[in-house]
């Protein structure tokens, strides 16, 4: 069967703990957690994990089913590449001195995209916003001039349909009450 790259987002109550509980349900199955990135969502109270993972779609299903199970899961759900909008951000120190009298430094800059975050006498930190192999092309060619630091985030995403975590929300909310 075919791996691809997955983005789940799991939509939570936020409580403490619960992280290791998602991450074991990877962990159990030896599944590689590509990038993990947690953040409050729109909805009041309730938190958002966005996971991205290579496997199989029938994998993504169970682990989908799987999280679900978890008792302060109240959804998850699974996106391929082209159902959602995506960002990482990355951060880079590179020596200060490499900037005298270069213009190959700044037209890398100007290609990428980055900016100028902080400038030190013994560093400067830059910023590039953007998909994961463009953050490591910049990256790549910031190691030929040298650099001290290179740190990247995870995945964010904002899925394209509409929010589906609402959705089912509001289908709970007017479901009629069993008697």
């Amino acid at each position: 069967m075919e791996t691809k790259q997955y983005t789940i987002t799991v939509f939570t109550e936020n409580l403490s703990g619960l992280m290791a509980r998602v991450v074991s349900v990877f962990s159990r199955r030896h599944i590689n957690i590509e990038s993990l990135t947690t953040s409050q969502s729109s909805l009041p109270d309730i938190h958002r994990f966005t996971i991205v993972v290579e496997v199989t779609e029938e994998m993504v299903r169970k682990l989908v089913a799987q999280l679900e199970k978890q008792i302060e899961v109240l959804k998850a759900f699974y996106y391929t590449a082209d159902e959602i909008v995506y960002q990482e951000i990355a951060l880079y120190k590179v020596p200060t001195h490499v900037f005298s009298n270069s213009e190959n430094v700044e037209g890398m800059i100007r290609k990428h995209n980055a900016r100028v975050l902080v400038i030190e006498p013994e560093y400067i930190v830059l910023e590039k916003t953007g998909h994961e192999d463009e953050t490591q092309a910049f990256f790549e060619e910031l190691q030929k001039i040298g650099i001290y630091e290179f740190v990247r985030s995870g995945r964010i995403a904002i899925v394209k349909p509409m929010e589906r975590l609402n959705n089912y929300l509001r289908s709970l909310e007017e479901a009629p009450a069993e008697a």
